[in-house]
């Protein structure tokens, strides 16, 4: 039988990459999107292309309802979940603390944070053995930037990631005996469409190049790779835990 993953954030980048993976692997997708219907629509047509079942499902992480309402169609559309991996995220343009606005900052942390608890937690209505499920895994996309603060002007976002990393090992624990496994990957300067305008400026290129040990940013594709081993069978006793993808890390005295 087909296990069934919900991407969220799953039209482009990390997401999409993932989707591509675990179609590969004989998964079916649920791959939602917020404003990107075309490429969400476009994406579930590729996968479907290969052999794989693939719906679209439309919902805003910053609305709980949206998120109750996206669960319960996948239920209908699949009648089962197995995966679900967080991948919906946003950022901000780079700020000091002291010109912080207090509605981005609610914004960035309402999508980055409250609607990855809020998507776990419908996960483990599903998901938990207590509660008559199957078991299941959760992948969370955190980032790098967590680890050190953020590059200059990114504090926000690098406190959103940050929450993360312990929310995920908080549920990781609750869980394990129900079945369910949780890790959040750690993506470092990866290409992708929000960090595509920063990457097409040459010098911010360079540096950002020379701040990773392998000397170059990732690509969706070498995120997408280990997140579908996440998921499967393969990785069935870990939990709990981060797994960085990046390159390296950093050089901290090279980072911009």
């Amino acid at each position: 039988m087909r296990r069934t993953a919900l991407i969220t954030g799953g039209a482009s980048g990390i997401g999409a990459a993932a989707a591509r993976r675990l179609a590969s692997d004989g998964w079916s997708l649920a791959i939602n999107y917020r404003s990107r219907r075309a490429e969400a629509e476009a994406l579930v047509a590729e996968l479907r292309g290969v052999g794989a079942e693939a719906e679209a499902f439309a919902a805003d992480m910053r609305a709980p309802e949206d998120i109750a309402a996206m669960f319960a169609a996948v239920d209908a559309r699949f009648g089962r979940l197995d995966g679900l991996v967080n991948s919906a995220g946003i950022g901000l343009p780079a700020s000091r603390v002291a010109d912080f606005d207090a509605a981005a900052l609610l914004h960035l942390m309402t999508v980055n944070v409250i609607g990855v608890m809020l998507c776990c937690r419908e996960a483990a209505r599903r998901m938990s053995t207590a509660q008559g499920g199957r078991g299941g895994v959760v992948i969370t996309v955190g980032s790098m930037a967590g680890t050190i603060g953020g590059r200059p002007g990114n504090s926000h976002y690098a406190t959103s990631k940050a929450a993360l990393d312990a929310f995920g090992v908080g549920f990781a624990k609750e869980v394990a005996l129900e079945g369910i496994r949780v890790v959040t990957v750690r993506p470092g300067v990866i290409r992708t469409d929000m960090t595509a305008k920063g990457l097409a400026d040459a010098k911010h290129a360079a540096t950002v190049a020379a701040s990773i040990p392998m000397g170059r940013p990732g690509t969706a594709a070498e995120a997408g790779a280990p997140i579908a081993w996440l998921m499967s069978d393969e990785a069935s006793f870990i939990t709990g835990c981060t797994l960085d993808i990046s390159g390296g890390g950093f050089h901290i005295a090279s980072a911009p």
